[in-house]
C-alpha cells in the first residue's frame, strides 16, 4: 500500500485523465463545474508546488483545512496530500482541536474562527464559480486563487506521507467497501450529508469511482442529475 495518499489521486486518473473525474453543484446559487483528471490535477500540482517551493514544506509539516466540501477544497486536500502534509481537522485524524499547523486555508468568512489555530502562512478562499479571486482579502491572509495560479502545473516528487498517510489509505479503502463505491461508479454525493472528504473524496477515488458532487441538493432536480450525469450510485 502506497505510503503517500496522493497515488490514490495519481492512479484514478491515470487511465483517462481527460474524462469527468469532478462535477461540483450547488442548487442554491446554480453553479456547475466541471473538472476533468488532467485539471483538477492542475490545481492539486499548483498548491503542491505553492507549499513545497514557496513555503518549503514537506512531510512531517501540517495544514489546517478549514473548508467546505468544494471543487476547490479537493485541490487543496489532494495538494496538502501531494506534498507529504498531514491535515488536521478535516474530518480525518484524532487531531481535532486547534493547535499548531505551518499552513492554514480557510474561505474568507472563517477568517476570525482561524485567529484560534497557530500559523505561519495563511490563505482565504472565496470559492467562487469561477475561481476568482477575492475582492477583499482579510488581513493576516493571502488570496490562495490569486498565489496558487504563479506555481508549476506539473508536481511528481510525491513525498513520503509517513504513517498519517498510510492510515488514510486504509480508512479510505474500508470506508469505500462500506458506502458500496465500486471501481468504475458514477458517484452523486449530498455533501450536506456526507460532509466528510473521507466520503465525498478519499473514499471514491480510493476505489476508483468518478464523482458529482451536490450542495444544497433540489429534491426536484435529483432524477434529472441523475441520467444528465449517468450516475450509478447516489450518497444522499
Amino acid at each position: 500500500m502506497a505510503d503517500n495518499i496522493a497515488r490514490v489521486f495519481a492512479d484514478a486518473i491515470a487511465t483517462d485523465p481527460n474524462r469527468p473525474l469532478l462535477t461540483w453543484y450547488d442548487d442554491a446559487t446554480g453553479e456547475r463545474t466541471e473538472l476533468s483528471g488532467a485539471t483538477l490535477a492542475n490545481w492539486v500540482a499548483k498548491t503542491a508546488n505553492l507549499l513545497v517551493d514557496e513555503l518549503a514544506l514537506g512531510p512531517g509539516g501540517t495544514a489546517a483545512v478549514l473548508l467546505p466540501p468544494h471543487w476547490q477544497s479537493a485541490a487543496v486536500l489532494l495538494g496538502c496530500w501531494s506534498a507529504g502534509l498531514a491535515v488536521r481537522p478535516a474530518g480525518l485524524t484524532l487531531a481535532e482541536r486547534p493547535g499548531e499547523v505551518d499552513v492554514l486555508f480557510a474561505t474568507a468568512d472563517r477568517a476570525a474562527e482561524a485567529d484560534v489555530w497557530s500559523a505561519g502562512d495563511r490563505y482565504a478562499l472565496a470559492l467562487h464559480p469561477f475561481a476568482l479571486p477575492l475582492r477583499e482579502v482579510p488581513a493576516g491572509f493571502a488570496d490562495y486563487v490569486t498565489e496558487v495560479r504563479a506555481h508549476g502545473d506539473h508536481f511528481t516528487a510525491y513525498p513520503p506521507g509517513g504513517p498519517d498517510h498510510t492510515a488514510l489509505r486504509a480508512r479510505a479503502t474500508a470506508r469505500a467497501t462500506e458506502l458500496g463505491i465500486s471501481p468504475g461508479d458514477r458517484l452523486l454525493v449530498d455533501v450536506d450529508r456526507h460532509p466528510d472528504p473521507l466520503d465525498w473524496l478519499l473514499a471514491p477515488l480510493s476505489a476508483g469511482a468518478t464523482l458529482v458532487l451536490c450542495a444544497h441538493p433540489d429534491p426536484a432536480r435529483l432524477a434529472d442529475r441523475q441520467s444528465t450525469e449517468r450516475t450509478t450510485r447516489t450518497l444522499g
